[in-house]
Formats: C-alpha cells, structure tokens, sequence
C-alpha cells in the first residue's frame, strides 16, 4: 500500500474493504501486506493532534504482525523522526511549530525571521517543514522509529520478484552503483534489495540510536546550513525542464531515463498531480486523479507516464509504478493497492 499518510481508521477501512483483515482486527493469516513509508504528517492544522497519535498508532499495529507477514520501508518522514527532529523534545517541537505558524502564515516569508528562526532551530531547514511538512511528532514516534530500525524492521528496499523491487521512491542506475551494485546486476531485484538493506544495517551499528541519522551515499537530512534534505527517499522523476540546474553528490529529483533497465520499481512518495508537474511533457493525456495506482515506462531515451499500469518490463526499458494515492482524500472502496502476483490493482476477486 502507498504512504498510509491519512487516519488510522481509514487506512483499516481500506484494509477491510478488500477482505484483508481477520476476525481478530489484524490482518488475515494469508495476507501479506508492503507499506511503502511514510507513517506521519498528514491533514490540515485542526487535525494535528489526531494525526499525531494515528501516525503512531498506525506503526505500531503494522509492526504488532510477524516481519514476514509485514514489510515496512523506510520513507523521509519517517526518517524525519531521527534526523531533523532527533533533538527535540515534544515541548521545543511545540515552541518552534508555532513560531513556524506564525510566519509561515504571513506570506512572504520575511527572510530575516526566517533566519533568525533558523539560527534558534539549527537543525532545521526552513520555516515550511515545520508549518506543513513535518507536522506531527511526538517523542513516542522517535522511540518507535528508533527502535524498528535497530531491530532490523524498517527496511530500505524489499524485493517481491526476481524484477521486482518496492522502495519508497526509486533509484537511479548512478544510485545503484554509488553502493557498489555493479550494473549487470541492476535488473535483480533479490540482489539491489540485498545490498541496500545491508548498507543499512551497518550505517544503523555505528548509529546506534544516538544523535541525527545519516545515511552516506543516500540520504542527507535537511539542516539550516545545507538546506533541505537530499537523496533517495526524496526522489521525484523530473522532466529535464523541471530538474534543478546545480548537481550534486545526492538530489531530490531524478531523470528517469537514468532508472535501472530490466526492473520494475513500486514506490510511493509521490502523488498524481506532483507527478504531472514535474513530468510535463511525458504525460500522456488525462486528468490527475487521486486514489489509482500509476506507471512511468522508459527505454532510456522515450518516456511516458499515465494512469494505470504498464506491460511487463523487457530487459530494454524500466518502470515505476505509483502507490500514493492520496489515501486521506480518496473514498477506501476507491483507493487502490498492489496486488504483488499479478502486478495489477487488487480486486475483491484477485485476493490471494
């Protein structure tokens, strides 16, 4: 399922409408469930302290089933737990989102308050995170993050098939190959799904819990100094057009005709309208529309974006597959999941 970023209950009604759930209130015994990340920060300013206690709630029911039945990717909200946030307690959090309110309220921004916020919350990257991105933390989420992490839970990638790869927002061949995957194995999925989740767990010993999380070569968090934060679980695919004009080690954006041929790559992160601003021309005609599973094929050169799901991959092109549908603003009977056998949205009869 896509970033489950909406009310706890909504999240199980959409559980529930597909006969996913068992008599006990968890999943059934035969179901097998991806959360492509991002468990926090939804909903407008009246809705904070809900969706403050459903984040944790959600996680916490999702990580009460075995890991095997369970698989839970790590996206940059939930890693924003342990990283732009890992020094604040739940009353500086509450101090600095109000400051963050006030001006983020007053548009435009006054960049000397701005600044001077800046400099009282280093660790912070901007106003904005803080008013909307990053909306609600509580210290129980940073335990329960920390804690799934060094017990090997959150993961960076799972693969469901020899070509099938579920991240949170995708990866680059150059990506790839910064972790030492060598290209001829690129289109394996077991094998990239390997190498990332061990990567991780070594950067996770050094860590230990303590202090911002990094993660070299893949993810930078935002700071006061540096700006937002860069790498792959802030991945969009951009048009070159809408690509940012600077390069650097780690991005936010990513070309994809740059995507791993031979692999199908499931992620959430982004939803259909950002997708068609970022797309612009490679997006085929058609109305943004929340709540359905999309797709991006390329052959390297071509690219094309749409509602529904591409063919199969051939050795010669690449594919994303779309999950966040916007799940806090879509009905559940409307809101699609993946069904991981047959690559297509699961249907009440499809159920495995």
């Amino acid at each position: 399922m896509g970033d489950p970023q909406a009310p706890l209950q909504q999240v199980l009604s959409i559980l529930d409408h597909y006969s996913l759930l068992g008599s006990n209130g968890k999943l059934a015994e035969d179901v097998q469930l991806v959360s492509l990340g991002d468990h926090f920060d939804w909903g407008k300013r009246a809705q904070r302290q809900q969706a403050t206690q459903d984040g944790l709630l959600l996680l916490a029911w999702l990580a009460a089933h075995p890991p095997e039945q369970v698989i839970l990717l790590i996206g940059n909200h939930d890693l924003a737990r342990v990283d732009v946030l890992a020094a604040f307690t739940a009353q500086e959090f509450s101090y600095a989102q109000a400051e963050a309110d006030a001006l983020y309220t007053h548009a435009p921004l006054d960049p000397a308050l701005e600044l001077a916020f800046l400099q009282r919350y280093p660790a912070v990257p901007s106003v904005e995170i803080l008013a909307r991105d990053f909306s609600c933390f509580s210290t129980e989420q940073r335990v329960l993050v920390t804690d799934l992490l060094l017990a090997g839970r959150f993961r960076i990638a799972f693969a469901a098939d020899s070509d099938l790869l579920l991240c949170h927002a995708g990866f680059t061949q150059r990506d790839l190959r910064r972790v030492g995957i060598a290209p001829k194995d690129h289109h394996h999925a077991p094998t990239v799904a390997g190498v990332l989740n061990a990567y991780l767990d070594h950067v996770l010993q050094d860590w230990g819990g303590q202090g911002s999380l990094t993660i070299p070569l893949l993810h930078q968090p935002g700071h006061s100094t540096t700006g937002e934060g860069l790498g792959v679980f802030y991945h969009r695919p951009a048009h070159p057009d809408h690509m940012p004009q600077e390069t650097t080690a780690l991005m936010r954006r990513m070309d994809p005709r740059t995507l791993p041929l031979g692999l199908t790559q499931v992620v959430g992160h982004t939803q259909d309208e950002k997708c068609r601003a970022l797309l612009g021309a490679w997006v085929l005609p058609g109305a943004p529309q929340n709540g359905l599973l999309r797709s991006l094929w390329t052959d390297g050169t071509q690219v094309a974006y749409g509602l529904g799901l591409a063919n199969h991959p051939t050795s010669s092109t690449a594919h994303l597959i779309f999950g966040d549908g916007a799940m806090g603003k879509i009905a559940p009977e409307s809101y699609e999941l993946l069904n991981l056998q047959t690559r297509q949205a699961l249907s009440l009869a499809s159920k495995p």
